[in-house]
């Protein structure tokens, strides 16, 4: 008779085993190194989103950081299109790093909104981006893994929502709000927790810099 009684303290200890077993479980054939780097990248990826949210060029070198070493982590998990993704973040970084500080011009762009041909190139970089990484996928015959059809889509996201931020386009938020959507649930799927962890901190940070942004978007047209 006992037994038909259900124990809601052992189902709720049971249930955070099998949570804490999903998130730990793909780190136990992880060299201590990888383990670290991972970490580092989260800290630097997180603290980058922060300052894009103040508006902070410090966006740009805390990124840099971030990305370079997830090339690396990338690589070794065979993820072919994170890779990808990461070399891109890490180019784009420098670009809009010159964008943002106008090193030689000595101007300061401010934060606008899209026009018709901003959305067209920021669609045809999407287009063009999911392309080339079917393209990548195909020669390495990587279609076997269901997140490789969303790292296709993400990817394309990430890469036109990176150049809207580089010209301060307050419409990236949004793309970055629905990528880290998808990407959240696919990197606990691909064994990388903490970034699985990092990717909710950014869903956060996303909301928060687009209603900042937004809010300086409106007082810059009250002044104009």
């Amino acid at each position: 008779m006992l037994s038909l009684f259900r124990h809601p303290v052992k189902d709720n200890i049971k249930l955070m085993e099998n949570i804490i077993d999903f998130f730990l479980k793909p780190y136990e054939t992880a060299t201590t190194l990888n383990i670290v780097l991972e970490i580092l990248a989260v800290i630097f990826g997180v603290s980058s989103v922060w300052y894009a949210k103040q508006e902070s060029i410090w966006v740009y070198p805390t990124g840099i950081i971030s990305t370079t070493i997830y090339v690396y982590i990338c690589f070794q998990f065979t993820l072919y299109g994170d890779l990808i993704i990461n070399v891109y973040y890490t180019l784009m970084s420098i670009y809009g790093w010159y964008m943002w500080a106008k090193l030689f011009k000595g101007e300061h762009i401010e934060i606008t909104t899209s026009s018709i041909g901003d959305k067209l190139k920021a669609l045809g970089i999407f287009v063009s981006t999911a392309a080339f990484v079917i393209c990548v996928y195909l020669y390495f015959n990587r279609f076997d893994r269901i997140t490789d059809y969303f790292d296709t889509f993400t990817t394309g996201i990430f890469f036109a929502a990176m150049w809207l931020m580089a010209n301060k386009k307050i419409e990236h938020w949004l793309l970055w709000i629905g990528g880290n959507i998808i990407s959240i649930p696919l990197y606990f799927i691909k064994g990388l927790g903490f970034s699985g962890i990092q990717f909710t901190i950014f869903l956060v940070l996303a909301y928060l810099g687009y209603k900042q942004w937004k809010k300086s978007l409106n007082n810059n047209l009250q002044t104009v």
